[in-house]
């Protein structure tokens, strides 16, 4: 890819973003219905393309993690479907109007929520990805442009190709999705750096993915993350709860996004407790390891000791890591140390030890007594959400609708 392609697909996605930007709720809504539709008509060469995809990957020995991201299913690509045709029903963010905290006599003084603009996804495999977020950038009035990696190129380029289709159909400028497919060249910083008119980039992958990106982009980043949450499970926590919790927070496929990872054992609890715990998890397909206290007492689980390194990185399997802790207090601090700072959870029957883990942890989304499985279209209320974020800066926690807009101050004075 010449060292003009990405600048010129660039300032395209930025000149239909301005186009886009005066049109109508309901036009984007209907554009994203158009998206569903189309995908559903086309899960066939979808799943053609998916195949070459994973036949090149498997002779260029992808890991089996990258495989399974990329593997297309017939109930994911309807599990897509749904998600667009959600999304097009929620309400119009760009129709918000919100009271400023201040006024200035004798204007009026309100906030509007506006587009960002143009928005970069760098994504690793998950092929749908790109279409919940061309829904997400849709409905909320920005650009999208997609880079993805070599291992998922084929499916990319036809899933971009029918969306294209479908946004035009519609009416709407083809060019508000842009796919800078991986085999033309074009790094990744020359897409990151354009920051005169990528407002926004949204890495989402592995944490070296994310890091590559945060280093190389000028362009401000939407950080997310996947893996690596903890779990403290006090000495008043039920056994049955945090087994469940445990296995209920690896549920989630193909993204292991809130899967507990490292667990905090309060060492009041006695070994036959202990025992049962490591039993069912075994016996539910997990590897197990701990620190050098627990694998010598519990050698029988098949405990792998735990280098220092891995309580600050994510496994993204079904590996679980073990460590006693003296109370709360102490497991908070090894938390704020090496969790990854997006979902932590907590299992206790205290309501004092609740508030102290709720305000204390330094983390996007604090867990209590209850399953930190992600899913991006829930049952209940209005939003979808693309991931997690577990930055301060822009945004932080679930990435939805409201995460892809800004706000305008517009002052009015009274004539």
């Amino acid at each position: 890819m010449s060292s003009e392609i990405i600048p010129s697909k660039v300032r395209q996605s930025n000149s239909a973003f301005l186009e886009l930007s005066n049109r109508q709720g309901r036009e984007r809504s209907q554009a994203v219905k158009y998206m569903a539709k189309a995908l559903k008509e086309n899960i066939q060469s979808i799943l053609e393309s998916n195949t070459l995809d994973l036949e090149t990957s498997r002779e260029t020995a992808e890991s089996e993690l990258i495989l399974e991201w990329l593997k297309l299913t017939p109930e994911r690509i309807e599990s897509t479907v749904e998600i667009l045709e959600r999304i097009a029903e929620l309400p119009d963010p760009l129709q918000q109007v919100m009271d400023a905290p201040y006024q200035l006599n004798p204007s009026q003084t309100y906030c509007q929520r506006m587009p960002l603009g143009v928005i970069a996804l760098v994504y690793e495999s998950f092929p749908e990805l790109a279409a919940i977020a061309a829904g997400l950038c849709l409905k909320s009035g920005n650009s999208l442009i997609l880079r993805g990696n070599s291992s998922s190129h084929y499916s990319n380029v036809v899933i971009a190709e029918i969306l294209r289709g479908a946004i035009e159909d519609c009416g709407l400028p083809g060019e508000c999705l842009e796919l800078l497919p991986s085999d033309e060249g074009g790094s990744i910083k020359e897409l990151v750096s354009q920051d005169q008119y990528v407002n926004l980039v949204i890495p989402y992958g592995r944490p070296s993915l994310i890091s590559n990106v945060i280093q190389q982009a000028t362009a401000p980043v939407l950080k997310t993350a996947m893996g690596n949450c903890y779990l403290y499970w006090s000495d008043s926590g039920d056994l049955e709860l945090t087994r469940s919790m445990i296995l209920d927070s690896h549920a989630s496929e193909p993204d292991p996004v809130n899967a507990i990872e490292k667990v905090l054992i309060n060492r009041k609890h006695n070994n036959q407790t202990l025992a049962h715990l490591f039993g069912s998890l075994i016996e539910n397909g997990f590897e197990l390891r701990g620190d050098p206290e627990i694998v010598e007492q519990f050698s029988e689980y098949l405990f792998y000791s735990v280098r220092e390194s891995e309580w600050q990185k994510s496994y993204l399997s079904k590996t679980v890591a073990f460590k006693f802790v003296d109370n709360l207090k102490a497991g908070i601090e090894v938390i704020n140390r090496f969790s990854s700072g997006h979902a932590d959870c907590l299992v206790t029957e205290s309501y004092q030890e609740s508030r102290q883990f709720a305000m204390d942890v330094d983390s996007a989304l604090v867990y209590i007594n209850t399953s930190s499985r992600f899913t991006r279209n829930p049952p209940q209320g209005d939003s979808v959400f693309l991931g997690i974020s577990n930055q301060k800066g822009y945004r932080r926690g679930l990435i939805g609708l409201d995460t892809l807009t800004t706000v305008k101050q517009v002052v009015q004075g009274i004539s």
